[in-house]
């Protein structure tokens, strides 16, 4: 018996290749894009890691700094952190066979852990 059971995290983003990969799964992906330094973003990482918790198997939960993947910041067009986007795949594309990938919503700033998690459900990781 482990005392201590082991938090699921978000993960750390490392390039646009492995978010498309994350974002095929077919579990809605909420993306947080941060930067050492920004106290916004400092005050949403306790958020977002209790999301990632929360969501464990129901959605991908990605942490982005935007130092270390710029491609990824600059195909979002993210000004300043943290920003926040959530993707998904297209139900138009999926029920055609394909599997699209689509921004499904985005905001910038300080948000609301319960606009977050609502997010989530409605794009598709309801219990």
């Amino acid at each position: 018996m482990a005392l201590f059971k082991r938090r699921p995290k978000p993960i750390a983003l490392e390039s646009l290749d492995q978010l498309d990969e994350l974002a095929r799964s077919g579990k809605p992906v909420l993306v947080d894009f941060f930067q050492f330094g920004c106290a916004p973003c400092q005050v949403m990482d306790g958020i977002v890691n209790e999301l990632a918790e929360e969501f464990d198997g129901r959605a991908v939960v990605v942490k982005a700094n935007v130092a270390k993947v710029p491609e990824v910041a600059m195909k979002f067009k993210v000004r300043s952190t943290p920003t926040f986007v959530l993707l998904g795949i297209s139900e138009r594309a999926k029920a055609k066979g394909r599997e699209v990938v689509t921004l499904r919503w985005r905001a910038s700033g300080l948000v609301k852990k319960d606009v977050l998690a609502g997010q989530l459900v409605r794009n598709g990781a309801g219990e």
